[in-house]
């Protein structure tokens, strides 16, 4: 008997077929982007050895123990006071030991001088906090900075900071409310 000739595959259209599977999935997958807490960071240290001395009355201390609970400024609070704790410190009260000195700066951006608070919000956490609350007293302290910004982009050009175009009063805006929010190394603060 004679063997018979095996019929030949086409293999020209499967390399098509699995190329258009190959756009497919492509086209079809969403990849995600990590997000996370927008900060700036601060400029390098030039000399390490130098001490900074910033008084006491210029610094909100935020605490947030292993339990979860926070503590503004020594005395226990919730993170729904934050925001409103955080824009009274940051705002000019001329006369009052209570909260941060100020200087009168030039905001070259803006055409204009300004009163600007040198208050620092210093935040520290206990290792154990969890990462929600975390993420709540973040988000409270950046909405009290866009709330101050947006204030004072309404007051000035009558739009909110975030429709803003003009980048030149958007870095004025920047310069005129800086965030000034100091993040501590997470130590076991402890929680009672």
């Amino acid at each position: 008997m004679a063997k018979r000739a095996a019929p030949e595959i086409n293999a020209g259209s499967m390399a098509d077929i699995a190329f258009l599977l190959l756009i497919f999935f492509l086209v079809t997958t969403t990849m995600d982007v990590d997000t996370g807490i927008t900060r700036k960071l601060p400029p390098p240290v030039e000399n390490e050895d130098e001490d900074i001395d910033v008084k006491d009355r210029n610094v909100l201390k935020v605490l947030i123990n292993s339990h979860d609970r926070l503590l503004i400024d020594g005395k226990p609070g919730l993170v729904s006071d934050l925001k409103v704790k955080a824009m009274d410190f940051m705002s000019i009260h001329p006369g009052d030991e209570e909260y941060p000195e100020f200087d009168v700066k030039m905001i070259d951006e803006l055409g204009m001088e300004r009163d600007m608070s040198k208050g620092i919000i210093s935040l520290k956490n206990d290792r154990g906090t969890s990462y929600d609350m975390y993420i709540k007293v973040q988000n409270e302290l950046a909405s009290a900075f866009n709330q101050m910004k947006d204030d004072l982009s309404v007051e000035l050009f009558g739009l909110k900071y975030t429709q803003l175009i003009d980048k030149k009063k958007i870095k004025g805006i920047n310069k005129a409310i800086p965030v000034r929010i100091s993040e501590a190394e997470p130590e076991d603060i402890g929680g009672r």
